[in-house]
């Protein structure tokens, strides 16, 4: 198989060209209002023109504004390096470098009034969606393999955080990344430093911690990019931004909110004394129960014991053995008052059938006479002379012939 021919490429533009139509199409966007924080400011001693640095809060972005030094002194005379300005600006392309720039006419430092308005309003707008929802806050591990910790480097808020976890939990891990907490750069550092730790496996709570300071310090934790990277993390996160009077926005997203950074460290590690006061506590209870438990059981089986058939068992013996001497005794004599009975009735009978017998009869001196044919004669007139007779007497029997 072969390739397929590639098309003729159209007439290349010169880099001259490319440069003048980007530039051609930038200053068709004609003026515009932006909106941002000042990272630099340059003012040439004897110079007309002034430069600024604005900074986009949220991202990693920022241009170059030129503006004439009046502007600059009637819009924001007090104009520093971290504030937050409103500017009217043209875009402009620098076709020989192929740099864009601002070019402003008007520059408003904006004020804590305003700002306070602007907070609100986005404090509206992400309640609205749902990010300050309770339903879907977590709850942190009882006792993390590992803290994330997002904060100033060598702060105050570091050092109240880690020497207040550990002197509650000495074996507490932490992981922690120093970022920037306020002025250009400090939403992006911070968002980053976040997704860093939220993939981290081993690591199980997060805790955002600054120390106090006025509005325009805590600005970048009310920044809307930053409460939507707290809102995506897996991980639980817990905000310690100020003190307890200061509710930046990041407060309202975070599953935990903290009123200080030393409150942070008690929320997120057990103190290990009162732990051990619990266990000790719910030791004792446990042995009371058991020991309660066994004097239970022992005095049941003392009265078991007591029992007269625990305490004597051959008495149920004893008891059948007599049950049935008794039984075996009634039975005797019920035999032999049946055999008297029995006795007694039958010598009644005996008597009567001798004195019913004929042989008795014969003792008392009548005899029985009898034919040769063995009947017994009762009339005279059973027989004639001459006949052979049998007659039994008491003492014997004699053979008699009959005369007459």
């Amino acid at each position: 198989m072969t390739d397929a021919p590639r098309s003729t490429p159209e007439e290349p533009w010169p880099v001259r060209v490319v440069s003048q139509k980007v530039g051609a199409w930038i200053a068709k966007l004609g003026w515009v209002w932006v909106d941002g924080q000042v990272a630099q400011i340059s003012r040439r001693p004897g110079a007309g023109t002034v430069f600024l640095t604005l900074r986009d809060p949220s991202a990693d972005l920022s241009l170059t504004v030129t503006t004439n030094r009046d502007v600059l002194d009637s819009g924001a005379p007090e104009l520093r390096e971290g504030a937050r300005v409103v500017l009217h600006a043209k875009p402009e392309f620098y076709a020989a470098r192929g740099t864009l720039s601002l070019r402003a006419d008007e520059i408003r430092q904006v004020g804590l009034g305003e700002l306070l308005a602007r907070l609100e309003k986005l404090k509206k707008l992400l309640a609205a969606e749902g990010l300050f929802d309770r339903a879907r806050k977590r709850r942190p591990p009882f006792l993390p393999q590992r803290i994330g910790l997002v904060t100033g480097r060598a702060s105050a808020a570091e050092r109240d955080v880690l020497t207040n976890a550990r002197r509650r939990w000495p074996a507490v891990e932490f992981r922690t990344v120093n970022v920037a907490v306020q002025g250009p750069g400090a939403v992006s550092q911070i968002v980053d430093a976040l997704r860093v730790l939220d993939a981290d496996e081993s690591v199980d709570v997060i805790i955002l911690a600054r120390g106090g300071g006025g509005i325009e310090d805590l600005l970048p934790f009310s920044d809307e990019a930053l409460c939507r990277a707290v809102f995506a993390c897996r991980t639980p996160v817990v905000s310690a931004i100020g003190h307890e009077t200061d509710a930046p926005l990041v407060d309202y997203v975070a599953d935990v909110r903290a009123s200080t950074p030393t409150d942070a460290a008690k929320r997120v590690v057990p103190d290990l004394a009162d732990e051990v006061r619990l266990i000790g506590q719910a030791r004792s209870r446990l042995e009371r129960a058991v020991r309660n438990l066994v004097d239970r059981e022992s005095h049941r089986l003392t009265l078991l014991r007591s029992r007269p058939v625990l305490a004597r068992p051959q008495v149920m013996v004893e008891q059948r053995a007599a049950e049935v001497s008794a039984l075996r005794d009634r039975a005797g004599r019920n035999l032999h008052h049946r055999l008297d009975a029995a006795t007694d009735d039958l010598r009644h009978t005996l008597a009567r059938l001798r004195a019913l017998s004929p042989a008795a009869t014969l003792d008392r001196g009548y005899a029985i006479v009898q034919r040769a044919d063995g009947h017994v004669v009762r009339a005279a007139g059973e027989v004639a002379g001459g006949d052979p007779l049998r007659v039994r007497l008491a003492g014997g029997e004699l053979t008699v012939t009959v005369d007459a």
